[in-house]
């Protein structure tokens, strides 16, 4: 039997016949070999067929936030689907120990939160490709493949306007522990540029409708969403002067805004209509399904596979559109 055709029972086997696949695979178990190593593919090919996916936070992150999960599934799935490993890492300054990008057997780095130096310096000390998903602060030296914050935050605040709305509020996060209103200044100074470019957004279109940013109270809210209640009760304090639409930066925070608002009795959206950003599977699967600005995440997860795995990394920033998912949480501005 040829080397060829060993290798191909462990690498293609959809090109060897079954039985000649089970002969090759009980000869491997007689002489105790277990497969091909990784380490050795890489010295013959200078490849690995695997992907590192790295996170500026725990890994059980990847898992509990809504937009990291349904990224890194899209990510996992076009992976599967082109036959090619997918390591997760965890690296962050408090704990930048254990097995991390400097170990991880892989052929480059897909980056959550690769604007943040730590991240990238470790990356770029590494000497691998990498791609930022989650581009926090601007650097035409790091490719990144993004979607474009202030153009979907812009269509956001566009859609309410159409229905009518004129009394506003922004949801945000990453803008200090909060609750609490945060000036469009303190709202600039913000560490995320995500932050800042969807604050712009929706700025620009109210400020095209007579609505100065000055009159569009900015709240910061926890990205779990869990000071929700805080900083509605202020919004809410005065019914009569209340917003009628609220602008969330995160479909997480927009969902745990209308748990609250219905608890409260009021009604999303004949009282108050909510438009989130992101496009998680939770935003329709909700009670009441949830209008959103959506990421394109399987082109996301496709282009950031093959910048990797094809050599077709991006020249600098890459921006992708959002595409308004209208459902049943905006509504027409109460009469």
């Amino acid at each position: 039997m040829s080397q060829g055709t060993a290798s191909n029972v462990f690498n293609r086997p959809e090109l060897v016949r079954e039985e000649v696949r089970e002969k090759v695979r009980e000869a491997a178990r007689a002489l105790g070999y277990g497969g091909p190593s990784p380490q050795g593919r890489l010295l013959r090919t200078g490849k690995v067929n695997a992907i590192g996916f790295a996170a500026d936070q725990p890994l059980p992150y990847l898992f509990s936030d809504p937009w990291a999960r349904r990224l890194l599934t899209e990510v996992a799935d076009v992976c599967d689907a082109r036959g090619a490993g997918l390591a997760l890492v965890s690296v962050t300054e408090e704990h930048p120990t254990g097995w991390t990008i400097e170990s991880a057997l892989v052929d480059g780095f897909l980056l959550s939160g690769g604007g943040r130096q730590f991240l990238v310096e470790m990356t770029q000390r590494r000497g691998l490709p990498f791609v930022s998903l989650s581009l926090d602060a601007y650097d035409s030296e790091v490719p990144a493949i993004c979607v474009d914050d202030f153009g979907g935050a812009y269509a956001a605040a566009q859609h309410l306007l159409e229905l009518g709305h004129r009394r506003f509020a922004v949801l945000g996060f990453a803008l200090g522990e909060g609750p609490g209103r945060v000036t469009p200044d303190e709202v600039r100074a913000a560490r995320s540029m995500n932050v800042r470019k969807r604050a712009r957004g929706y700025w620009a279109a109210l400020a095209e409708a007579g609505l100065p940013e000055t009159a569009v109270p900015v709240h910061a809210i926890s990205r779990d969403g869990a000071n929700i209640g805080e900083a509605l009760a202020l919004l809410f304090a005065d019914r009569e002067a209340a917003p009628t639409g609220l602008l969330a930066m995160s479909d997480r925070i927009a969902l745990a805004a209308i748990a609250w608002l219905t608890g409260q009795g009021l009604r999303v959206p004949q009282d108050v209509s909510i438009i989130g950003f992101d496009g998680v599977l939770e935003a329709a699967r909700s009670p009441l399904p949830l209008t959103s600005m959506e990421q394109p995440f399987r082109e996301i997860a496709e282009r950031a596979v093959a910048a990797i795995l094809d050599d077709a990394m991006p020249r600098g920033q890459e921006l992708l559109p959002l595409q308004l998912v209208v459902r049943g949480s905006t509504g027409p501005a109460p009469v």
